[in-house]
């Protein structure tokens, strides 16, 4: 049995709010906080003078991010956000008029207009609808055909909470040759993200949500095999295999997905993103899904039984995430947002309710608490 309370000393949110909005921003912890901080510290005292080191610490968050997403090191680029991600991978397709991307019609808006915008190539984006909540894997198939190139899909539905079988989907895709893009955001560094297993092309995800890191500093993946099947648009300085020799001209890319980093590092960002990406390896990624999906549960059942409309998934453990969505018959979401604000509780506004989203050092008392604080509107 894992003992959660005593991760909650890294999280000094705890002792003013009930933070249970990780699927919008979430807080850093202390070892991220002290990691940033004694980076600035180094640059205020020393400049650039022990830049081995920094380059040493941007390696070793790209071999963490690597394990944790079950890829190789050299498949790994730091890029400044999810969206910029799909951006490399919507504009570096080959594209010939008559192609089609599938998507959905509840996606972040991040993976809908990089690749709407491909219509002036000729490129059609077909949306599957989504259903009770729910994408169908059938539904999915029903848009293939001959001209399809990329499947692109959220693997958690941030105004939902629905996750995505993306292990099917990428299989479906592997089989008919189609690329599998994954915008990971809403579940990297809170459930399994397994880049073999789910049979993933490309991946995004920045790390101000469940990885628990700071804004600026995201994750882009692109598998090896698919390296040279994208045309690198983004093109800088640092994209070349003689990065350092700046009087002789040599557009010869990197070998590696390191071809996408363009130019200078967020180089404070990827110190904090390191440190959060440590305290996750370290608690063990299947320990934190478990842990959120038991403290999503304890909430669904309160809210329940407090006749609360629940528009996430409930009854199938696999379609459900660390998000919950509800409504009141009662009142309208902005007066329920207005009470948590005013109670010292942090939650969102999504999908037609409100929207909470816990993580592993949350505590049972705090969900209770939520109870307690609705207790007075469903009476």
């Amino acid at each position: 049995m894992f003992d959660w309370d005593s991760l909650r000393h890294f999280f000094p949110v705890t002792e003013k709010y009930i933070y249970l909005n990780h699927a919008g921003v979430s807080p850093l912890s202390t070892q991220t906080q002290s990691a940033m901080e004694a980076f600035l510290k180094e640059a205020t005292e020393n400049g650039y003078t022990n830049s081995q080191m920094w380059t040493e610490t941007i390696e070793s968050c790209r071999q963490s991010a690597a394990k944790l997403i079950n890829a190789n090191t050299d498949e790994i680029a730091f890029v400044k956000n999810t969206t910029q991600g799909i951006i490399l991978t919507a504009n570096g397709i080959n594209w010939q008029a008559g192609d089609n991307v599938i998507t959905t019609n509840v996606e972040f808006p991040s993976n809908i207009y990089p690749w709407w915008n491909l219509e002036r190539y000729g490129v059609e984006t077909r949306l599957v609808q989504e259903v009770n909540k729910r994408i169908s894997v059938e539904d999915i198939i029903a848009k293939i055909d001959s001209r399809t190139r990329i499947i692109t899909i959220s693997h958690v539905e941030f105004a939902s909470g629905y996750r995505n079988d993306i292990a099917t989907i990428g299989k479906i895709c592997q089989d008919n040759g189609i690329l599998f893009f994954v915008d990971a955001i809403q579940t990297l560094g809170a459930f399994e993200v397994d880049v073999k297993k789910q049979h993933i092309d490309f991946l995004s995800a920045d790390g101000h949500k469940w990885l628990l890191g700071p804004e600026g500093a995201a994750i882009y993946y692109c598998s090896k095999s698919k390296l040279d099947q994208l045309t690198n648009t983004n093109i800088g300085w640092a994209s070349v295999v003689d990065e350092l020799t700046f009087s002789e001209y040599n557009l010869t890319q990197k070998p590696s997905a390191k071809r996408f980093e363009e130019g200078s590092y967020n180089t404070v960002g990827i110190f904090g993103l390191k440190a959060a990406i440590t305290l996750l390896l370290e608690i063990g990624i299947l320990n934190i899904e478990r842990r959120i999906l038991d403290l999503t549960q304890r909430l669904i059942k309160n809210l329940c039984d407090q006749d609360y409309d629940i528009l996430s998934p409930i009854d199938n453990e696999l379609e459900r995430s660390g998000i919950v969505v509800f409504r009141s018959h009662k009142c309208a979401p902005r007066m329920l947002f207005e009470l948590f604000h005013k109670s010292g509780v942090s939650c969102a506004i999504r999908g037609g309710g409100i929207r909470l989203s816990p993580h592993f050092y949350n505590s049972e008392a705090e969900i209770d608490m939520v109870a307690e604080i609705l207790s007075s509107v469903a009476n």
